[in-house]
């Protein structure tokens, strides 16, 4: 079985579980169509990646058997909506409360998220500071890397944006990023390219105050 035919046979895997629930080796070898000794290695993969977990669990007759059942990381690899729910009620709190509102409700956020990571960059110099946001960012999903440039600045550039189809509605949502960044690096920061913009990349420039 090649490459391909592997990584086919683990999204069915996959599916199989989300789909049906916890199964045993036995029953996904009879759906499959495969041996148990093909399912259990497809199972190693699919373990050593974090994306499923077992439980011995005791039968009526004969001896204890594995299920097997999807991690919480496996669920975020299907399909998610939660941008529909988040603008649907954002456009509530418009129509209720009025613009300002919804702009104060993006200011808490950025706050927020200040909070929870300033401890983790404050003190140290301006490139770790710029490392350890890329790490943060990347921990959200937003696909970081950076670089120093000879000038000594340095850039940012994020490849995904998670809340792009908030932002493509709420320009505010941006506009209070920059500003976590500026806080959060204690530095000059200025967005060269935006992904909501039209742009391939959310990029940063960033220098010393």
């Amino acid at each position: 079985m090649n490459q391909e035919q592997d990584v086919s046979t683990r999204k069915v895997i996959l599916t199989m579980l989300k789909t049906k629930g916890p199964l045993t080796v036995s029953d996904m070898a009879k759906q499959l169509g495969i041996t148990e000794m093909a399912v259990r290695r497809h199972l190693n993969t699919l373990e050593r990646d974090g994306l499923i977990e077992s439980k011995l669990v005791r039968q009526a007759m004969g001896r204890p058997t594995n299920l097997y059942s999807l991690t919480e990381e496996a669920d975020e690899l299907f399909p998610k909506k939660y941008h529909y729910l988040t603008l649907d009620l954002l456009g509530e709190l418009m129509d209720e409360a009025g613009e300002e509102k919804v702009h104060r409700l993006f200011e808490r956020r950025k706050d927020k998220l200040i909070g929870r990571y300033e401890e983790q960059i404050k003190g140290k110099p301006l490139s770790e500071r710029v490392q350890s946001l890329a790490e943060i960012q990347n921990a959200n999903g937003y696909m970081v890397d950076w670089s120093a440039t000879e000038e000594g600045q340095f850039v940012i550039n994020e490849h995904n944006c998670p809340i792009s189809q908030v932002a493509n509605q709420y320009n505010h949502a941006c506009q209070c990023e920059l500003l976590m960044f500026e806080r959060l690096l204690d530095a000059d920061v200025k967005r060269t390219e935006c992904l909501v913009k039209g742009g391939i990349k959310c990029s940063y420039l960033i220098q010393e105050k």
